[in-house]
């Protein structure tokens, strides 16, 4: 299949990419149970109607549905009867129970070679110690900031989080249970920053934020951290500015923006001019962005805000049309990438009729 990794130097032929995803995942011979189950009942015929990126959002909604589908039926038939799996991932369950994916190795070694690309287009370190600041366990942000030490050279020291705890406590009203448990985090990266050479560390900002309030941790960072990535939850402009310029502004601050839902994430757009707004470039066009006016559905104009669609399409997994919960601003893709990217994320308040706690992941 000549579709699976377009080159990335050259503008995607939209349509011949499209065509070929879709007889992947709808042939009997090559797509999973979940998707030939479904075609039946959508509607369309997605090899012959899906052409563009705007056709996807012909495709129903279905990520719910992947709070309890058997995860064997996720696997495409064409990896073979013994498919090689890393393992099943669960989304964050901000909003109910947790859905739930599969992280094959080809998509993991494509997707954190073009994040690597990035990182070295940003001036990245590398041969470097990484400090991960994430949760493992079912998410998988962990298992891709682990691989993505590796590759770069580095050893990844880490320190764990159960950001559904955090969200647990502060739904139930416990406030100062949380604060202690985010207390006990950055207790465990100060202890590791005082005995180690790490050149990148790997925060959320209200971590980050956490560690601001600390002057010997701040001076400790400044003096020996080259790079901090950050994600995993929103970080408003006026934060980061007052982050990159003050706090620590000797250390290069990184940002990426993602979900489990497309499998990893994208990555801030590297020398932008404006220094308080982050613009995130998606991995087109495995992963690309639509941002759209929640009561129509249709997409806003460049500029304009509205909330975020993301949409997958690999050999490993086909999942468009996720509305996500999160804004943003609508930003032109860099030259021949598919759909848009975004700028100024941020939660919105409620989402599938639940409150949006963000916590501390």
């Amino acid at each position: 299949m000549d579709w699976e990794w377009a080159d990335e130097t050259a503008t995607v032929d939209e349509e011949h990419f499209l065509r070929m995803a879709m007889r992947w995942h709808f042939s009997e011979e090559t797509g999973s149970k979940f998707w030939l189950d479904r075609a039946a009942s959508l509607g369309f015929d997605p090899v012959r109607d899906i052409r563009t990126h705007a056709d996807l959002a012909q495709f129903p909604n279905v990520v719910n549905e992947l709070r309890g589908v058997p995860i064997g039926d996720l696997v495409p038939r064409g990896y073979g009867e013994r498919a090689e799996v890393i393992a099943a991932f669960d989304s964050g369950g901000t909003t109910g129970a947790p859905k739930r994916v599969l992280l094959f190795p080809d998509w993991l070694e494509r997707s954190l070679a073009w994040k690597s690309d990035r990182l070295d287009a940003a001036g990245f370190p590398t041969d470097v110690n990484w400090l991960l600041v994430a949760p493992t366990g079912p998410h998988i942000f962990g298992r891709l900031m682990t691989d993505l030490t590796r590759i770069r050279g580095g050893v990844p020291f880490t320190v764990d989080l159960d950001p559904r705890w955090v969200r647990t406590c502060l739904r139930e009203g416990r406030q100062e249970e949380a604060d202690r448990y985010a207390e006990h985090i950055v207790d465990q990266v100060e202890t590791i920053l005082e005995s180690q050479r790490i050149g990148v560390l790997v925060a959320t900002p209200p971590l980050l934020e956490r560690m601001a309030a600390r002057d010997a941790l701040v001076e400790n960072i400044g003096k020996n951290v080259g790079a901090i990535m950050w994600g995993g939850a929103h970080l408003d402009p006026d934060t980061r500015f007052l982050l990159q310029q003050d706090v620590f502004p000797g250390v290069q601050l990184f940002g990426q923006y993602g979900s489990t839902m497309i499998l990893g994430g994208s990555m801030e757009r590297a020398n932008h001019p404006d220094p308080r707004s982050c613009v995130f470039d998606s991995f087109s066009p495995y992963t690309t962005f639509s941002v759209v006016d929640p009561a129509t559905g249709q997409n806003v104009a460049e500029g304009q805000r509205g909330q975020v669609v993301m949409h997958h399409i690999s050999k490993a997994m086909l999942l468009p049309n996720n509305l996500e919960r999160d804004s943003a601003t609508s930003v032109a893709a860099p030259a021949g990438a598919l759909g848009a990217s975004v700028a100024d994320v941020a939660p919105v308040a409620a989402f599938e009729d639940s409150t949006v706690i963000e916590g501390v992941y």
